[in-house]
């Protein structure tokens, strides 16, 4: 019984669209059908196969709508059980596209990011919130692929910064003397899960990044 009245509600707003997007639904074409046969010129009555076809694009149609309204339902279904999901995300070290390295003040901040070529030489420059460099890595040579850096949490005259959230960039050489864009990635512990958009987000220190973004989750 509640399958029936589920099926019911279904088409019911398949036949609303119908209404809302051409202008017509199946009352509607009934109604014009019942119509065209009451004044139809009995000496020279309509093809019936004429009255087959317009019978069939409407089923056609009113079919797309109710495919439409299925999937919608089918995706919100799967936006709510991905979203329950990141909820045990909760306490896992997350990798993401960005560029952000939330520092605790106490433990080194691993730096992650991906060379599309090799390069011959590579400048690493680590900001704090105001854009100002504190700190810069001279990095050798390195082939095309994941690479990584440890931030001990000190300025360029080693002195201990307060816990933040800093920013970095590379500026990397190709073997050819080209210019190499790094992709960056953001490391840290989730610490909290937003549902305040569609696609549900997870709090990385002071930043959220979309499920979207998430390249890698791992166990602490």
């Amino acid at each position: 019984m509640i399958t029936d009245v589920t099926a019911t509600a279904s088409t019911t707003s398949a036949s609303d669209s119908m209404k809302e997007s051409i202008g017509l639904n199946k009352d509607d074409f009934l109604k014009l059908f019942i119509t065209q046969l009451q004044y139809q010129d009995p000496l020279n009555p309509q093809d019936s196969s004429e009255f087959v076809s317009q019978l069939a694009q409407l089923t056609q149609v009113e079919q797309a709508y109710n495919t439409n309204t299925n999937l919608e339902s089918l995706l919100a279904a799967q936006n709510n059980s991905m979203s329950m999901s990141a909820v045990s995300f909760i306490g896992k070290t997350v990798t993401a596209l960005g560029n952000s390295i939330p520092y605790d003040g106490t433990s080194s901040a691993v730096i992650n990011f991906n060379l599309p070529d090799s390069v011959s030489a590579a400048t690493l420059s680590i900001s704090d919130s105001s854009g100002n460099i504190v700190r810069s890595y001279a990095l050798d040579s390195m082939a095309a692929g994941d690479g990584s850096c440890t931030w001990d949490g000190k300025d360029s005259d080693g002195n201990a910064l307060a816990a933040g959230n800093y920013t970095y960039g590379i500026v990397a050489t190709g073997i050819d003397g080209s210019s190499v864009t790094a992709t960056t990635y953001t490391t840290g512990t989730i610490s909290g899960v937003s549902f305040a958009s569609d696609t549900p987000s997870v709090t990385v220190g002071s930043q959220s990044y979309p499920l979207t973004d998430i390249v890698n989750i791992q166990a602490v």
